[in-house]
């Protein structure tokens, strides 16, 4: 079974006992979540579309850790005017389990 979830505005394909990287969600490491923003989901025999979510349709995952990723550098110029700007940003992230996709 396979799922469309839209995540912190952003949209992952979800399957059972899958590992994301999303966005820093709250709770702490062990503690369950839900997501009810499911766009899309197909088991063996049907697709569901929604019109934009899904209707009674959830993704239930574990928070396993939370985490920043690898320095990205900003640099900013413009030529010939002396102008520079370095700037450095590592984003938080959350790697969550999921245990069960429900159709509804």
């Amino acid at each position: 079974m396979q799922a469309l979830v839209e995540i912190s505005g952003k949209q992952f394909i979800a399957e059972k006992d899958m590992t994301l990287k999303v966005p820093t969600q709250t709770g702490s490491e062990g503690d369950k979540i839900t997501f009810d923003k499911v766009l899309y989901v197909s088991n063996d025999k049907e697709k569901v579309f929604g019109s934009p979510y899904v209707e009674n349709a959830s993704v239930e995952a574990e928070v396993v850790s939370h985490g920043r990723d690898k320095k990205v550098i900003v640099f900013k110029f413009k030529r010939r005017k002396g102008y520079q700007r370095k700037q450095g940003h590592r984003q938080n992230f959350t790697t969550i389990k999921i245990n069960n996709i429900s159709q509804g």
